[in-house]
């Protein structure tokens, strides 16, 4: 289990730290379209990178791996509400259902849950 928790932190925390510096665009886009203020959208982004990042230093540092998937997790399932708030297609649920499911996977190895 240790293995696919290591996997699952990787891919979160690449995944989410790829999307917020170099798919800037589509976040601007999402954030318009949610309605939410650049402020918010800055202190979002800063914080899912910095969480990506302990997600990612949890491999070498495990004592900050559940605290920081459950944060996630919290994250993920804001984007959630979002998308379902503007009638979104399905399509565009998937990525945050997907770490959403991940963040809550790696927080429950993390504590002996599974």
């Amino acid at each position: 289990m240790e293995k696919i928790s290591i996997i699952s932190q990787l891919v979160v925390g690449v995944s989410v730290f790829v999307i917020w510096t170099f798919r800037r665009d589509n976040i601007d886009n999402e954030f318009k379209l949610f309605e939410l203020s650049n402020l918010s959208k800055n202190i979002v982004g800063s914080t899912k990178i910095s969480l990506a990042t302990m997600l990612i230093l949890g491999i070498w540092f495990p004592e900050i791996i559940f605290i920081s998937s459950l944060c996630m997790a919290s994250f993920m399932l804001s984007a959630q509400y979002f998308h379902f708030k503007v009638n979104n297609p399905w399509h565009k649920y998937i990525p945050s259902l997907l770490f959403l499911i991940l963040s809550l996977l790696i927080a429950a190895i993390n504590k002996g849950l599974i």
